[in-house]
C-alpha cells in the first residue's frame, strides 16, 4: 500500500504492553480486505518462531475477509501451517491472545483466530465462517 509502504496484509512486530515484552501480528484490511495468503502464513510463522525463541506471549489483531482465494490452494495451505505453530506455542505454554476485529472471516477464522489461549473481539464485529446469507 503506498500510504504505508506494505507490502502485504499482514505486520509483525515485537514490542511491550506495560512493560510486558510481546510479539504482535497485525491485519492490514486494507491490503486486499486482509486476505491470507503465502506472505501472511510466512509472516505470521516467522512472529510465531520469534515468541517460541524468546519465550514471548504472540498476539494476534485480526481484520480479514479470510483466505486469499487469488493464491488457491497454496492460501489454503496456511490455514494448516499457521495453525500448527499455535499448538507449537501451546506445547511450549506460551500465551497465544487473538483479537478479532470487524471482520474476522473465512479461513482465518476456520484456522488460528479461534484458537487463542484468550479470545476477545470488539463489540458488533462481524465473525464467523461464512459472509451474511
Amino acid at each position: 500500500m503506498s500510504a504505508t509502504g506494505e507490502t502485504d496484509a499482514m505486520v509483525v512486530m515485537g514490542g511491550s504492553i506495560r512493560a510486558l515484552p510481546v510479539v504482535v501480528a497485525c491485519f492490514e484490511f486494507g491490503f486486499m480486505g486482509g486476505s491470507m495468503g503465502s506472505v501472511v502464513g510466512e509472516r505470521f510463522v516467522r512472529g510465531v518462531q520469534t515468541a517460541l525463541e524468546q519465550k514471548l506471549p504472540f498476539i494476534c489483531i485480526t481484520a480479514t475477509g479470510g483466505a486469499r482465494m487469488q493464491e488457491g490452494l497454496l492460501s489454503l495451505m496456511q490455514m494448516a501451517k499457521t495453525t500448527a505453530m499455535i499448538a507449537r506455542l501451546a506445547d511450549a505454554r506460551l500465551p497465544f491472545i487473538s483479537v478479532l476485529t470487524d471482520p474476522t472471516m473465512g479461513g482465518v477464522s476456520a484456522s488460528f483466530a479461534f484458537l487463542g489461549d484468550v479470545v476477545v473481539a470488539e463489540p458488533k464485529a462481524l465473525i464467523g465462517f461464512a459472509g451474511r446469507g
